[in-house]
């Protein structure tokens, strides 16, 4: 009766459908629905029996299988970018839909959840860390331990926005960690690493291989959007 007296308006600011979004929002968003690569989660443009992408395959990644919900492009990237940086955390219970639907098979895989995180410099400043405000309700949906103080960002470094995929690497290089007396929580366990936007992947590449050094049998991703392979490339 109250949605009748007073309609719910959607997150971009039109009529509600059950997604949260108007009608027109959501079809301009391109969700990652088809035929995706297993280790990376980058769309195949048709089903062509392969499991991973040529690039998986030549070089496998630190984090074992990967999804994501969507493209990152311009009918994504303004929602994103208000959870990030606009206080627009009532977003991140959107976000924990799309990956629980997306990352469905991952989750059942998973022991524990663990969100990408920030370095505590930053976070006073922003005051919220936007993969944490995703993972917590992702892990409400499925069940999950949530894990959000066990990786840690040892160093505060720079935006990775701008840089080439060496820099990025050598930007996030050594920069997570897992504290000896949390170790505990992942050691023998299979990881779920959250994030908001996969780019080159350097920055969950550290993450990995931190999990992994502290005892993780394995480590997946699930992000809400990623980059295309001509976007990751430096211009």
């Amino acid at each position: 009766m109250l949605d009748l007296i007073l309609p719910p308006r959607a997150f971009d600011g039109g009529a509600a459908l059950t997604s949260g979004l108007s009608a027109d929002a959501w079809s301009r968003i391109t969700f990652l629905d088809g035929p995706v690569c297993d280790g990376c989660g980058a769309p195949f443009a048709y089903d062509v029996g392969e499991l991973r992408c040529a690039l998986c395959q030549a070089k496998p990644r630190a984090f074992a299988r990967a999804r994501a919900a969507c493209l990152y492009d311009e009918h994504s990237r303004d929602l994103i970018l208000k959870l990030k940086h606009a206080d627009r955390t009532d977003l991140s219970g959107l976000f924990a839909r799309w990956l629980s639907r997306c990352a469905a098979d991952l989750l059942e895989e998973a022991d524990a959840v663990v969100p990408v995180p920030m370095h505590r410099s930053r976070l006073r400043k922003r005051r919220y860390n936007q993969a944490a405000e995703i993972a917590r309700p992702l892990c409400a949906l499925a069940g999950r331990s949530y894990l959000p103080d066990t990786l840690v960002r040892k160093r505060d470094t720079d935006s990775q926005g701008g840089k080439s995929a060496d820099g990025r690497r050598r930007n996030v290089a050594a920069a997570f960690a897992v504290p000896e007396p949390r170790r505990p929580r992942v050691i023998g366990r299979k990881v779920l690493l959250i994030d908001d936007v996969l780019t080159t992947g350097a920055t969950a590449e550290g993450c990995a291989r931190a999990l992994l050094a502290a005892g993780a049998t394995q480590v997946m991703l699930a992000v809400v959007a990623r980059v295309t392979e001509m976007q990751a490339r430096p211009i």
